[in-house]
């Protein structure tokens, strides 16, 4: 039985489910937007904000506490100065997930886990 066993298993084992979930924050905080399938988004926002309030609190333990789980300094240090000084007057809800549709192999529901504020560039200037 289950009982007080919080989160989806995700046909994983628990250490397969850890270091899959640490690679997604990871790539998130880094490119700032991941597509991925609705059931892994939806497990590693729970994680990703709890990163992004880490930021926030920006002491020397909380940044301990964000480099044992994500996996780059490089990305550490984006999350405590980028990201954090965008989203330091939000109280919550820093991420958004967008579905996609079903994947064609498969038919699994997929869906974009993004940062607000996220703004893809195309390269163009549009002087309209």
């Amino acid at each position: 039985m289950r009982h007080g066993k919080a989160g989806k298993r995700l046909g994983r084992t628990g250490s397969h489910k850890r270091a899959m979930l640490r690679n997604m924050v990871t790539s998130l905080f880094e490119h700032e937007r991941i597509v991925t399938t609705t059931p892994k988004a939806k497990e590693a926002r729970k994680v990703a904000e709890k990163m992004i309030t880490l930021a926030k609190r920006g002491d020397l333990h909380a940044r301990r506490q964000a480099l044992s789980y994500i996996q780059s300094k490089e990305v550490v240090a984006k999350l405590f100065g980028v990201i954090q000084e965008k989203f330091e007057d939000r109280k919550g809800g820093y991420t958004r997930i967008i579905k996609t549709g079903q994947r064609r192999g498969d038919a699994a529901p997929m869906a974009i886990l993004e940062l607000l504020g996220y703004e893809e560039d195309f390269g163009e200037e549009n002087d309209n």
